[in-house]
């Protein structure tokens, strides 16, 4: 039974517990303001010290910085291993809040986790008073298909800030109720 709490900075080391690993052989990317599906051959790895974007370390330190700045984490435990993460920042502008993070380890993918991380980053926004929800998705079949599938669509003009951080991520937007 997978339980989910909010998780407070202490935590936050535990992200290592999250196993990463993807093999994707289907991606995206955005040209003339569509979404562009295609064959790729990316091997995801784990968690790595080596690379400096695949580095837990440098999760931690956003996640941190989110929660810091008023935002929430949440994780998705089975038993004490923690499996799943998402981090809420609830003013990326003036009426819209941010899905920072979200991870899931492998073997517990397609099992619901992420809809529930993301139905509790939804709650938190709607309870805040945003407008709108962002995302800067992996550009991975499975990040983009999840997105899509739970009522988010391209941006048509990505945050300036997170665009210039992850061009490469598709960046996407949900209207909130």
């Amino acid at each position: 039974m997978i339980s989910y709490r909010p998780l407070v900075a202490d935590e936050l080391h535990r992200i290592h517990e999250i196993d990463r690993t993807e093999t994707v052989r289907v991606g995206y990317r955005v040209e003339d303001g569509e979404l562009v599906r295609e064959t790729v051959h990316w091997d995801v790895p784990n968690w790595s010290d080596e690379t400096p974007e695949h580095n837990h370390e440098r999760i931690i330190v956003g996640v941190g910085a989110t929660l810091a700045a008023g935002g929430t984490a949440f994780g998705a435990f089975d038993g004490d291993r923690l499996v799943g993460l998402a981090a809420y920042r609830p003013r990326l502008t003036e009426i819209m809040a941010q899905l920072a993070q979200l991870h899931v380890s492998h073997s517990y993918r397609r099992c619901g986790i992420a809809s529930c991380l993301l139905d509790a980053v939804i709650d938190l926004a709607v309870r805040d008073g945003a407008r709108a929800l962002y995302v800067s998705a992996t550009p991975s079949g499975s990040a983009v298909g999840f997105y899509l599938a739970h009522g988010f669509a391209l941006a048509e003009r990505p945050h300036p800030e997170l665009y210039a951080l992850e061009p490469e991520d598709i960046h996407l937007i949900r209207a909130l109720p």
